[in-house]
């Protein structure tokens, strides 16, 4: 019986795979944020006001809400291996444009496409549930998602020096095509490198396109429910851009935005009943249902996980910058430190989920990052530098175990879903990441954090009470017919 250890020194069969996809994902995020250790010099270069630069957070992060939920869709139906590379190829081109954009409103729009890459990881996830079986899944998909993630600090700590080995003024602009041009090589790498199954495997596929298969009722109108909090914080971003606050969207535009974002949404019902519907009229077969509870208790883990690191990754090389007047490669060094832990800490907690328990490590996971963020509320100028650093760190290991022990569990729900189930939960963490940073541009930076922290300790609540352990298997149908039994516990 396989055991959840890996050889992370392999570059043979399931680890070769493993390997070429987070570096896929490390890439993705490289890009993704590639624009947070670089803003105090990008402010000064562009003379852009603390407003445009924390609306720039958030558009960094909005489109990823949507995106994650149509390439979770398509990595289900296409494959992973086409659609990372893709996937790739489109960021690299939207980064070449976001460093070359002279306008604020260029800048602003480059920024909001630049959020479709951070969809990247949805289809490793998929990808790493083929290769793997479920005794090692958690820990391998805390590799993918851990050291993937690292892009994020390795950008913090690489782009503001590689800005000044540019120099002048544009070297802000060189280093951040640089990283488009990585992506644009790696997709070819990886596109001739990898296959979606192993060898003799099947890859299951929906059986229907558009929107997610649920097996109750009960769970046909929860669904609906757990759309609404996406359409949500889109509108939230419009409303931030609108005429009430930043003034960057027309009256008329704004409204046409949250007509849009209704009919889309009464779309997405109509769709999600004709794919769905049948389960009015008769009884799901026992083998086939799942619990869409878990998909929603799942989704709220991670956007106060995820979407709270996205929130503090974005922020945190501004915060050092000014709460101790630092330099910005020293704060974008500094506040590396937060991402850094993805290194550890969110292999450890797919380990530990593997190990001892899913929904006990979840809990315990939550807690510790209630008491993480509580600890940040209370950062200031009269703190040590060494002392927020390390108080910075303990509170991101809790956040990125969590994120392990979340996606622990998120491809045993049910195999031909998984991609779609961890795209709904990416979304979450990406409508995390744009309430929390609205937040930041109301309040200071401890009630940012505060805030947070309340998020997670009702989240802790709703794991408690409504998540359940997987036990035993989930079953997938081949197709001849043959029911195939996929271990889960």
């Amino acid at each position: 019986m396989s055991q959840p250890t890996l050889n992370l020194l392999s570059f043979k069969g399931n680890m070769r795979i493993l390997h070429l996809t987070w570096f896929a994902f490390f890439l993705s995020f490289f890009i993704w944020f590639n624009m947070a250790p670089l803003i105090g010099v990008m402010r000064e270069a562009l003379n852009l006001t603390d407003q445009q630069v924390k609306t720039l957070f958030i558009l960094n992060v909005a489109l990823t809400i949507p995106a994650r939920i149509v390439v979770g869709m398509l990595v289900d139906h296409f494959g992973p291996r086409r659609m990372y590379a893709l996937l790739l190829v489109a960021g690299a081109f939207l980064c070449f444009g976001f460093a070359f954009a002279d306008e604020y409103e260029q800048l602003a729009l480059m920024r909001f496409l630049l959020g479709f890459v951070g969809a990247g990881f949805v289809i490793g996830i998929r990808m790493v549930s083929e290769w793997f079986p479920a005794r090692q899944v958690g820990v391998a998909e805390g590799v993918y998602g851990g050291w993937g993630n690292f892009g994020s600090a390795a950008a913090a700590m690489i782009l503001p020096s590689l800005a000044l080995w540019f120099g002048g003024e544009d070297g802000w602009r060189w280093a951040i095509a640089a990283t488009g041009v990585l992506a644009l090589i790696y997709s070819m790498v990886y596109f001739f490198s990898v296959s979606d199954t192993p060898k003799g495997s099947t890859y299951f596929k929906p059986r229907k396109s558009g929107a997610m298969e649920v097996t109750s009722k009960g769970d046909f109108f929860l669904y609906l429910v757990m759309n609404i909090p996406m359409y949500a914080a889109l509108a939230l971003l419009t409303w931030k851009l609108g005429p009430g606050n930043l003034g960057m969207l027309e009256t008329t535009t704004t409204w046409f935005i949250y007509a849009s974002l209704a009919g889309i949404y009464l779309f997405q019902v109509v769709r999600i009943y004709q794919i769905n519907g049948h389960v009015f009229h008769q009884e799901v077969p026992e083998i086939e249902r799942y619990s869409f509870k878990q998909v929603a208790v799942l989704d709220l883990a991670y956007m106060v996980t995820f979407g709270s690191e996205l929130a503090v990754v974005s922020m945190l090389p501004l915060f050092f910058l000014d709460t101790f007047g630092l330099s910005p490669a020293s704060a974008g060094l500094l506040a590396s430190g937060y991402a850094f832990m993805n290194l550890v800490a969110r292999p450890g907690g797919g380990l530990i989920s593997d190990r001892f328990g899913r929904k006990k490590t979840l809990l315990i996971l939550i807690g510790g990052l209630v008491a993480g963020y509580f600890l940040l509320g209370n950062i200031d100028s009269g703190w040590p530098v060494w002392l927020a650093v390390i108080a910075t760190m303990t509170c991101s290991f809790f956040v990125q175990a969590g994120e392990g022990a979340v996606f622990a569990m998120v491809p045993l729900v049910k195999r031909r879903l998984t991609g779609q189930v961890a795209g709904m939960a990416g979304a979450y963490g990406s409508v995390g990441a744009v309430t929390f940073l609205t937040v930041l541009s109301f309040v200071t930076p401890q009630v940012f954090f505060l805030t947070i922290a309340g998020a997670a300790l009702l989240t802790l609540v709703a794991v408690f009470v409504f998540l359940d352990e997987p036990r035993g298997h989930m079953h997938e149908v081949l197709p001849d017919g043959t029911v195939q039994m996929i271990e889960v516990s």
